[in-house]
């Protein structure tokens, strides 16, 4: 058998990360009023069965009873779910902690809309009047104020469960540019103080364009996020100080601000992103490829619609093989998400949720049970491993699961 050593560092990582993909409710799941989620698992139920055919393998339905997904086979990969060290369940701040970062204290959130300090702020910078200004669905919020924002001209801005500053225009009316513009006038106003202390760093500041005539608007692909910039060193940070390439591919540039990233790969949607991660993954001989798909979050899960979710899993295992046909003999293929979205209860807000854990890589032990992890920071730790940097001072390395015994 072969040992893992120094001298055998693996040379890629592919990191999947399927934006809401929760697999059950966690401990303090009724702090957040997320009693009785769980993403995959509801999903699946409520269509009567998924077909996962590759994630099956790699012990996906060793996770939890998945209806349709068979729990009595021996895995081609290593298997664990992680529980969320960080308060609250943004996507900023699971992106934050798989990378090594807890936060200790929530981002600010807004359930009766933005005081008027930063309304009255952010008219002042770009000149214009505000519609909204309440927390609201991103498709329902421009069913009702589309129009008036058409005749109008005034930005609608909204708000969620989420720590997020949204603003919705039509792509006509607005041009995207001059909205990307709007976003970092608002990201500047909401960046006050450093986190968990500035009374209004928001975690995300998100541009929504939208096209389309009353009635039939229809958001476009040319949403971006602005987030707040880490406040201390991510994994990533250290890898591209060491001189390891870090590929961000999907929103993880918006996610980080930009930092720690040797290269920025930005895609439409998850068939254009699983596009772009082969081509990435043809490209880059070496190391980390670090991939968000956002439509499980953005297009189903916020919009509880369990048929597409349902859909939308099934053809990224479908395309997974793809994926693991490309896979050298020292890569290793971590998949995992960053919160939950369940689309079969009420609410159409993020869920605090454990996340799934599977590892795969042809050097390593198959058929590992990695347990229930504290953190999702220990990604982080065994990615920082693999490339023998320190990683940061967060998680607990699982390489040792992984290294064949001598």
């Amino acid at each position: 058998m072969i040992k893992i050593e120094r001298s055998e560092i693996r040379r890629r990582v592919i990191l999947i990360v399927l934006d809401s993909c929760g697999i059950g409710e966690l401990p303090d799941a009724h702090l957040y009023h997320d009693e009785g989620s769980n993403t995959i698992v509801n999903t699946a139920k409520a269509v009567g069965g998924l077909k996962l055919l590759n994630l099956e393998k790699l012990g996906l339905g060793n996770i939890d009873r998945i209806p349709g997904v068979n729990s009595n086979i021996e895995t081609l990969g290593s298997y664990g779910k992680m529980a969320e060290l960080s308060v609250g369940k943004d996507s900023t701040s699971g992106h934050w902690e798989i990378m090594g970062l807890v936060l200790k204290k929530p981002f600010p959130l807004y359930p009766h809309g933005f005081p008027p300090e930063i309304i009255e702020s952010f008219e002042k910078a770009i000149g214009s009047k505000i519609l909204g200004n309440k927390p609201a669905s991103g498709t329902e919020i421009i069913k009702e104020l589309g129009e008036e924002h058409m005749r109008t001209g005034y930005p609608i801005v909204y708000t969620s469960a989420d720590s997020v500053f949204q603003i919705a225009a039509h792509e006509e009316i607005i041009p995207v540019d001059k909205l990307y513009e709007m976003c970092m006038k608002a990201r500047r106003i909401l960046s006050a103080g450093s986190i968990g202390t500035g009374e209004h760093g928001v975690a995300r500041v998100i541009a929504r364009p939208f096209v389309g005539k009353p009635g039939s608007f229809k958001r476009t692909e040319r949403r971006k996020d602005f987030s707040l910039p880490p406040p201390e060193d991510t994994v990533l940070d250290i890898l591209k100080k060491n001189g390891i390439p870090v590929i961000g591919i999907g929103k993880i540039e918006d996610l980080f601000a930009g930092h720690g990233l040797t290269e920025s790969i930005h895609t439409k949607n998850n068939s254009d992103g699983m596009d772009k991660l082969i081509e990435a993954i043809k490209k880059f001989e070496k190391g980390l490829l670090f991939i968000n798909l956002v439509d499980f979050d953005m297009l189903w899960g916020h919009r509880n619609d369990a048929q597409a979710f349902a859909l939308g899993l099934e053809d990224f295992d479908r395309r997974l093989s793809e994926v693991l046909n490309l896979l050298k003999l020292d890569d290793l293929l971590i998949i995992t998400a960053d919160h939950g979205c369940d689309p079969t209860t009420p609410s159409t807000d993020h869920s605090r949720e454990y996340v799934p854990l599977l590892v795969y890589g042809k050097l390593i032990k198959n058929n590992v049970n990695l347990g229930t992890r504290k953190s999702f920071s220990d990604i982080g730790k065994t990615i920082a491993g693999i490339f023998g940097v320190g990683g940061t001072r967060n998680g607990e390395s699982f390489l040792k699961d992984l290294s064949p015994s001598p």
